[in-house]
């Protein structure tokens, strides 16, 4: 791969072709056989060296990241930024409010003291056409411009919350086929529930002041009652975790 200095302090890269169906395209009975294959490259993912890079959260070029801690970067969802603008004014001019969001920023917050200080490579955007799948399992992960530093475990509450939005796949059970391989791999990580109860709620937060900024409404409406959901749930407790787990 080929890394070029572009105009106006942009980049990009020039990689070798990869060939394989986007993971959105696939059946259910097919994203079942591809998840062991996904599930090594997370777990590859999250030994990768960050040797030279700091901080948490989204990171930039040269491998920065702007917050100290792995919560405050997820707390710091609650804050419009450039990529994602004018989310907070639009959600008061619809009538919906920022009661939703500091339900669950109140939740997030809550569930801190749960998570760990791993700082690993997280690629936080496994669908979007972003992962592709070959006979043999994955052949490619692409788009990282929304990578972040912190928790790895964070790839799978991103599985586990965009899943049910694919018809086809819902018969699968990702949350089995998740537990089968932190099993067999290792012991289940400590503080499961908790750590994807929170995670679960910030991608929630993430989706629903995206669509806010877009006038997607239908789509904010539905990523509210995620999460209400979640707020209203204990700690670790939320509905879309299984007991267990």
């Amino acid at each position: 791969m080929t890394v070029l200095d572009g105009a106006e302090g942009w980049a990009y890269a020039v990689s070798g072709r990869v060939r394989g169906t986007a993971l959105d395209d696939l059946s259910g009975e097919a994203v079942a056989r591809t998840l062991p294959s996904l599930l090594r490259a997370l777990d590859a993912e999250a030994r990768v060296d960050l040797v030279g890079t700091s901080g948490y959260g989204i990171w930039a070029p040269d491998g920065r990241a702007p917050h100290a801690s792995w919560p405050e970067a997820l707390l710091a969802i609650g804050a419009e930024t450039p990529r994602v603008p004018g989310w907070r004014a639009a959600l008061v001019d619809s009538g919906i409010g920022l009661g939703p969001v500091e339900a669950g920023l109140s939740a997030l917050a809550a569930l801190t003291p749960c998570l760990p200080d791993a700082r690993r490579l997280i690629h936080g955007d496994l669908l979007s056409r972003n992962v592709l799948a070959g006979e043999a399992g994955i052949t490619g992960v692409l788009d990282w411009g929304n990578a972040l530093y912190g928790d790895p475990l964070y790839d799978a509450a991103w599985l586990l919350h965009w899943w049910p939005w694919y018809p086809g796949w819902r018969p699968g059970d990702l949350h089995a086929a998740l537990l089968t391989h932190w099993r067999a791999t290792g012991p289940t990580p400590a503080h499961l529930r908790e750590r994807l109860h929170a995670y679960l709620l910030h991608i929630a937060l993430d989706a629903l002041a995206y669509c806010a900024s877009r006038g997607r409404w239908d789509e904010v409406r539905t990523h509210v009652g995620t999460v209400l959901t979640l707020a209203s749930a204990g700690g670790g407790e939320s509905v879309l975790i299984p007991a267990g787990s």
